[in-house]
């Protein structure tokens, strides 16, 4: 494997980004039958193409795709998993609704999905490493109607074995470094057990860098379970709650490192670069800069587009500051060898 040297501070983002609106109009026009598909996936391979320029041009230092191809994040996995089926669309918040999936059938691993996703971003993007996202097996568990197995642990381990060939279908592909998503981790304590021993199922064998994203719930929870978590990162947000519990990194085992939210996602004030440095000094305090990766709390997608790139230049405008300040170099990640029959 070859590596990066990435710079002190890396900054990236934690997946999804707002889709243009250009993009959500053919959606609609796709849905309807009224575009082919081939006219579809051209404009999803655009609109990769212009949030990562977004991304880029704010000076992120690792971007993802804005998963522009998903509409929500754990229907997008269960309509490509065999075992699944759904039901009308349920509300979750505000006027947004999704597919509730149900699994109704012996879980089936159909081939790849994220692959092409993976390969198209790298070709699109000028940095070094690009960050894949895939929601993980306890909240897929989690949000969907279990009609087949005894319990939902079955569901989640089940799940896992998926997500293990997908990630290392990813790894084959040369993708550098993956996150799993787990909102849903927090908010059934009772079952944090078995979810950790489903995630770590998930990523046996996988050699490459895998973080893990939770948003939601009480991070405290979640201390008793960290030293036998096998991902090397965990993305929590912050700023959200104004920063309030910061001092649970301490906690962090020495082993993993953290993905600092300092961007609020679900408010469209912007921060000031004054407030992102004050944040990102606080957890200074508790833990060392060589650990710390940079990012928004959660993914952009639900603000419009233009606070999106301007939260984003300020979280990277506060990172460069500080950079002025702290002079050290950066975390390595290691670039596997693809596999060249992909």
């Amino acid at each position: 494997m070859s590596e990066v040297r990435l710079p002190v501070l890396p900054t990236t983002v934690i997946g999804s980004y707002p889709r243009p609106t250009w993009l959500r109009r053919m959606i609609k026009l796709w849905k309807s039958g009224k575009i082919e598909d081939e006219h579809m996936k051209e404009a999803f391979d655009d609109a990769v193409v212009s949030v990562v320029r977004d991304q880029e041009n704010a000076g992120v230092d690792i971007p993802s795709d804005g998963e522009q191809r998903r509409d929500e994040m754990v229907e997008y996995f269960a309509e490509r998993i065999g075992g699944f089926k759904f039901y009308d669309p349920i509300r979750i918040w505000g006027n947004a609704y999704f597919k509730k999936p149900a699994v109704y059938a012996p879980l089936e691993y159909k081939g790849s999905i994220t692959v092409n996703e993976y390969l198209f971003l790298r070709t699109v993007s000028t940095r070094p490493i690009v960050k894949m996202t895939i929601t993980g097996p306890y909240t897929i568990a989690d949000w969907s109607f279990n009609e087949y197995y005894s319990t939902k642990e079955e569901l989640a381990f089940e799940l896992s074995k998926i997500i293990n060939r997908e990630l290392k279908a990813l790894e084959e592909a040369g993708a550098p470094y993956v996150q799993i998503d787990e909102p849903a981790l927090t908010t059934h304590l009772k079952e944090l057990d078995w979810a950790v021993e489903a995630i770590n199922n998930a990523i046996k064998g996988v050699n490459i860098k895998v973080g893990m994203h939770v948003c939601y719930g009480e991070y405290s929870r979640m201390i008793p379970y960290l030293d036998n978590l096998k991902v090397s990162q965990l993305a929590f947000e912050f700023a959200n709650r104004s920063f309030k519990d910061i001092e649970v990194v301490k906690k962090f085992p020495e082993d993993k490192e953290l993905g600092f939210g300092v961007i609020d996602v679900h408010n469209r004030r912007v921060e000031t670069v004054d407030e992102v440095i004050a944040g990102i000094k606080k957890v200074l305090e508790f833990i060392p800069v060589e650990r710390l990766y940079i990012n928004p709390d959660c993914g952009l997608k639900l603000l419009p587009r233009e606070i999106a790139r301007e939260k984003m230049r300020v979280m990277v405008e506060a990172v460069n500051r500080l950079r002025k300040e702290i002079r050290k170099e950066g975390p390595v990640i290691r670039l596997p060898q693809p596999n060249l029959k992909q």
